[in-house]
């Protein structure tokens, strides 16, 4: 009976829990978070969420990790694309199209920032450092570093009145914004 209680715990997919914690915060708001209702909601028993997750903090944690490696993972495939990558601006451009990616799970991931911020702000530290060398690699960019960081500040704020839903762009305005700033990022 307890082999069998480890392999089912063991065979419970880690990003299966964290979009399971997601999606409480989304539906319900960032109290409503618990390790009963996120096992409740992934469908497993809470002794399966422990193992993975052994407290609160450790599945926030785990989200906002989860919500940067999928940032990365967009930006490594946007800098691969970019037409012009040893060009000045290659960098800013590939930013520029990753935060711009209009998928909704995108933006869901992200209410973890919110459960981290609430819960410990120290959970947060791997995307301020994350942001830090995004912003290092902006302003040495080869563009002009106060215009590169115009546009860094521009596509985040894109993505906060998409996320927070303060008056986001709709097309075509919204593609036009992303055009610009693509223009303000050529060599």
């Amino acid at each position: 009976m307890v082999s069998a209680k480890r392999s089912r715990s063991k065979s419970i997919q880690p990003s299966l829990l964290l979009a399971a914690a997601n999606r409480v915060i989304v539906r319900q708001g960032v109290d409503a978070l618990t390790l009963d209702a996120v096992a409740v909601e992934a469908g497993v028993s809470k002794g399966g969420l422990l193992h993975h997750f052994p407290n609160k903090e450790a599945l926030i944690a785990g989200m906002v990790q989860q919500a940067l490696d999928k940032f990365v993972e967009a930006l490594h495939q946007e800098l691969a694309k970019d037409p012009a990558p040893n060009t000045p601006g290659h960098w800013v451009r590939a930013y520029i199209r990753a935060s711009a990616l209009d998928d909704q799970e995108n933006y869901e991931l992200h209410f973890n920032l919110l459960a981290a911020n609430f819960t410990n702000p120290e959970l947060l530290k791997p995307m301020r450092d994350f942001w830090q060398e995004c912003h290092t690699q902006i302003i040495s960019s080869g563009l002009d570093a106060e215009v590169a960081t115009v546009i860094r500040l521009a596509m985040d704020g894109l993505w906060l009145t998409h996320l927070h839903n303060f008056a986001p762009l709709q097309d075509p305005l919204r593609s036009q914004v992303i055009e610009t700033a693509l223009k303000l990022a050529q060599p």
